[in-house]
């Protein structure tokens, strides 16, 4: 985190690391962060608040029906209607005719060429949704000079500024050879989703400011970067073009999406005014509490309640953290996987600030599995049956989890007479979850629900992508057959449980 002048975060402050709080069966260590933090960051979090939506419909978005919102776009650049990724080829994507999506496919005779608004900003509010291909690298340009990287970095533990969200570095062809690149900014975890997933971008610019006779008196700034939801910077100042830069500073310049690198696709592109809470260093601080952070360097857990769908509130729900930084949320009342994310644990200041209120929260960039929590298991008289909304006459009785070597939660319960295992792991190479689900005697008609969505796709046999390009599910035994299923306007996916099922969450 850098310091800065007015406008900046306040300097962390009272930083203390706890090893204590012994757990109820693995009596494992957590490692506790307190810190004091400025709010620079909530006023953006809060923006779509703070912006008025006269400002917002004034400037609907960038319109993806065609090209005409570019200056001379290249062959490789094309409108589409949806696009996904394969994750086993490079740089590839498959789109479908129609329009909405903004679509970029280098190939091997032509590399592509760099993509730049008609219309030029200064300070403003930027959002988007993007999608890369495996492998694939892409940027924002701010102005056409400050560059925020867009890469597949699925599974970074640490991320640089070179990686998905970092601020680029600049160039200096006149220093040493290692020390040409300097100056990028790092983002503060690693939020990026798999390729071909829909990612979403927020970024508050403050462009610099000129005098009368066009001599810069003020940096620029990127007041906030904001990915899948996770704040990556606050309050970062832009000593200069970043490598890559199409021009000089200037007051005024286009929108640059960077197209000689990879596949990328775009949509959903917004530009809005900055609020003036944001500008010259405004600041709101309405959270005076120092923020106590659990974090994860060896497989960890902690209990308290869980809020999912935003007003669903989960009272014996345990988070499970990770040394390959992902983690997850799970209902011990339901056996139900409610959420995993990536990068940093948790955020226990609601629960153990002052009186607490229980709860806690993921600091990474959370995939929810349901819109609310009801029993993983039930019995159905055919697929499309109505689900149970709770466990009642289903015998359900929880036995807590056990700890396998490593000291990870194998959690069982008994439904319908059966004592289920249910074996929740993060991959190795951090890219998401692995799930085996056992039952130790047959019970018929016995479904498990694996997602509720607003849509599921089967795209290959036993491989989903699921929630509007969220996340993937991927099923190990060809014997295996989800079943996807319309429910209320929503989709979901369930599948009959044998004496084990075996699957990988992707995101």
């Amino acid at each position: 985190m850098k310091p800065s002048s007015a406008c900046s975060l306040k300097k962390a402050m009272n930083k203390l690391r706890i090893a204590s709080l012994p757990l109820k069966t693995n009596y494992k260590l957590m490692k506790i962060t307190f810190l004091k933090l400025g709010i620079t960051a909530s006023v953006w979090l809060l923006s779509t608040a703070v912006v008025s939506a006269q400002q917002l419909t004034a400037q609907p978005g960038i319109g993806l029906n065609d090209l005409s919102s570019f200056k001379d776009p290249g062959k490789t650049w094309f409108i589409s209607s949806g696009v996904t990724a394969d994750l086993n080829t490079a740089n590839s994507l498959n789109t479908t005719k129609g329009s909405g999506v903004l679509v970029n496919i280098p190939t091997k005779n032509n590399h592509g060429s760099d993509l730049l608004t008609n219309a030029e900003h200064g300070d403003m509010l930027l959002e988007l949704d993007y999608l890369l291909g495996k492998g694939a690298n892409s940027g924002v340009y701010l102005q056409g000079i400050y560059e925020i990287q867009l890469e597949d970095s699925w599974g970074v533990k640490i991320p640089l500024s070179s990686n998905n969200g970092g601020i680029y570095e600049r160039w200096d062809d006149s220093k040493p050879e290692g020390q040409k690149g300097y100056g990028g900014y790092a983002p503060r975890q690693n939020a990026a989703k798999a390729p071909g997933l829909w990612q979403h971008l927020k970024v508050a610019f403050q462009a610099p400011r000129f005098d009368a006779s066009g001599n810069k008196i003020s940096n620029a700034r990127i007041l906030a970067v904001d990915l899948n939801g996770v704040i990556l910077h606050d309050n970062v100042e832009l000593f200069g073009p970043t490598r890559g830069a199409n021009s000089k500073e200037k007051a005024l310049g286009s929108l640059r999406l960077q197209g000689d690198h990879g596949a990328v696709a775009f949509r959903n592109i917004k530009i809005a005014p900055l609020p003036p809470e944001m500008l010259n260093g405004g600041q709101r601080d309405g959270n005076n509490a120092d923020p106590i952070y659990i974090d994860a360097p060896s497989n960890t857990m902690i209990r308290s309640f869980v809020d999912v769908a935003g007003n669903q509130r989960v009272v014996h729900a345990i988070s499970v953290g990770s040394p390959q930084q992902v983690h997850y949320s799970y209902d011990l009342d339901n056996g139900m996987l409610l959420q995993a994310w990536r990068g940093e644990f948790i955020d226990a200041t609601p629960m153990w600030h002052e009186r607490g209120n229980g709860s806690s929260k993921a600091r990474g960039s959370i995939t929810p599995f349901t819109k609310k929590p009801v029993p993983a298991i039930t019995k159905l008289a055919a697929s499309q049956a109505a689900w149970l909304a709770d466990t009642t006459g289903t015998g359900f009785r929880t036995k807590g989890y056990v700890m396998d070597k490593e000291d990870r939660p194998e959690f069982k319960y008994h439904i319908y007479g059966a004592l289920v295992t249910d074996a929740i792991k993060a991959l190795e190479n951090g890219q998401g979850l692995s799930r085996v689900i056992s039952i130790d005697r047959p019970v018929d008609n016995a479904y498990l629900l694996l997602a509720d969505a607003v849509d599921i796709v089967e795209l290959s046999k036993g491989f989903y992508l699921v929630d509007d390009q969220s996340f993937y599910l991927k099923f190990e035994n060809s014997k295996d057959k989800p079943v996807i299923r319309e429910v209320n306007g929503r989709k979901e996916l369930v599948v009959l449980l044998r004496d084990q099922l075996n699957y990988s969450i992707l995101f």
